[in-house]
């Protein structure tokens, strides 16, 4: 990626999100600021790629600053695991809990939908498919193994740090790298990282990279790579 490219998107972007004026392509646009913290997302085209005949990819990376720190997390937790996330401030259910949604594909529907990630310890991630059947699967949140020895804000942070590219049918990727509170330094690496890893992915590295834009939640899209 061509740093200064990159720089000059993302000052864009942050001037943009806090309600100042910038000029994209000749014109000028004027910014908003908003009453809810904008993410910043990178979306991708790829080129010279057939996801019908080719193997498709699907990789996960860690972020060094948290891109969604307002994630909102479950703990489906034993009894002292549900004891840690009340310390923490943590919402979270037991087996007995889940035992009460008796399979009932609404309320596990909803309960995916309130959350946007589930951690669950070890005695409880072999029991979900019997206690709340396919559900969470579905919606792509199979809890993420919390183990006795893992401290739980720490794996909770992870989790809000990890990005996924996975290749589905479309040529098209966007995942969240960064918000608007972070500094333009953070979000810089971020991108880098997340840009450098999807390329590290693909079978023909960047030659497989068609575009990519960045934007904010609200904002208008920044085209870095060409």
């Amino acid at each position: 990626l061509n740093s200064a490219i990159l720089d000059k998107a993302l000052e864009d972007i942050l001037a943009f999100s806090n309600g100042e004026t910038i000029t994209k392509g000749g014109e000028e646009l004027k910014g908003k600021k908003r009453n809810f913290v904008e993410t910043i997302e990178m979306q991708v085209t790829l080129k010279n790629y057939d996801p019908q005949r080719e193997k498709r990819f699907s990789g996960t990376f860690k972020l060094p600053t948290v891109p969604r720190p307002n994630l909102k997390c479950c703990v489906l937790g034993n009894a002292a695991h549900c004891e840690q996330a009340d310390r923490i401030g943590v919402d979270h259910m037991s087996v007995e809990d889940l035992k009460k949604l008796n399979k009932n594909k609404k309320l596990v529907k909803k309960l995916a939908k309130k959350y946007d990630f589930f951690l669950a310890s070890n005695n409880m991630i072999k029991q979900i498919p019997r206690l709340l059947g396919p559900g969470l699967t579905k919606a792509g949140k199979f809890p993420t193994l919390l183990a006795p020895s893992d401290d739980m804000q720490e794996k909770i942070d992870e989790v809000r740090s990890t990005i996924k590219f996975q290749m589905k049918k479309v040529m098209c990727l966007n995942v969240a790298v960064g918000n608007v509170t972070m500094t333009k330094q953070e979000n810089t690496v971020n991108v880098q990282l997340a840009a450098n890893f999807l390329a590290s992915l693909l079978k023909k590295q960047w030659q497989n990279i068609g575009v990519i834009y960045i934007k904010s939640s609200m904002g208008p899209s920044m085209q870095i790579f060409f």
